[in-house]
């Protein structure tokens, strides 16, 4: 069976007037020309910047390893909602991928399991694919309750059919600069696949799980090391195309060896 490409998803949170968003799209655009189809690139950009970088992602061509993703959706399709947006209205725009529960949204939008579960099934009711974020605090990891804490946000926030992205976002380490150990992180990993096998209804599971949290280009090789890992949640790092693209580049286990030529260069 051919490998699922790694993804590097980039999520510009509320970053980005329509200039500064149409110059970093078109970096990053003209930067994954050199990538090979083992790395796919999510530009998630603020609402109000997907029409345009949509645009530039359709400039660029199937063959560009480019794809649009939001930042959220709501759990209906239409209605009296003042301010939010449907998926079905992404979708729309062209959007292909939402990241939904975040840990900024669980915190300062009182975000919980069971709406974060009506969002995923309206993202995939519109033919989105959700990228689910889940992770601990720092009390709860000293207090050991990570694996409690990850499998309660395994079994609310996810539908018995769903076939999305997860994300481990370790509350802790986002924006810190700093990521668990790779031992760690290694095992969380096989926690929350062996949590992905249970809670799924499904007998082939193919649910690739990424890791965000202070991903930066210096950190990016050790995290890749991890054979299982589906790719990265990318914060600041992927508000400059060259960290980015360096990131991405880690990604790729052909040109872990042969850094991007140019520019992008490491």
């Amino acid at each position: 069976m051919i490998p699922s490409p790694r993804l590097v998803v980039g999520n510009w949170k509320m970053h980005g007037l329509r200039e500064q968003s149409t110059r970093l799209a078109r970096a990053v655009a003209e930067g994954a020309q050199a990538l090979p189809d083992d790395v796919r690139l999510v530009l998630c950009p603020p609402f109000t910047q997907l029409a345009s970088v949509h645009g530039i992602i359709n400039a660029a061509g199937p063959a560009a390893p480019l794809c649009l993703g939001a930042q959220d959706c709501h759990t209906t399709s239409s209605g009296p909602h003042t301010g939010d947006i449907s998926a079905d209205m992404l979708s729309d725009l062209g959007v292909q991928y939402v990241i939904l529960g975040h840990s900024e949204r669980r915190q300062a939008h009182g975000e919980t399991d069971a709406l974060i579960r009506r969002k995923v099934e309206a993202a995939e009711a519109a033919g989105l694919i959700p990228v689910v974020c889940i992770g601990e605090t720092m009390e709860e990891r000293l207090e050991g309750r990570t694996t409690t804490v990850l499998a309660t946000q395994v079994e609310g926030s996810l539908t018995d059919d769903f076939s999305g992205v997860l994300a481990y976002e370790p509350v802790w380490a986002i924006g810190s600069g700093s990521v668990p150990p790779i031992d760690e992180l290694e095992r969380t990993l096989s926690l929350l696949h062996g949590l992905l096998q249970s809670r799924l209804k499904m007998d082939d599971i193919h649910v690739p799980i990424l890791y965000g949290g202070s991903v930066t280009p210096a950190q990016a090789p050790t995290i890749f090391s991890i054979g299982s890992l589906g790719g990265v949640l990318v914060g600041s790092a992927s508000l400059e195309a060259k960290s980015f693209l360096r990131i991405a580049e880690s990604a790729s286990l052909r040109l872990s060896a042969q850094p991007l030529s140019g520019p992008y260069r490491s």
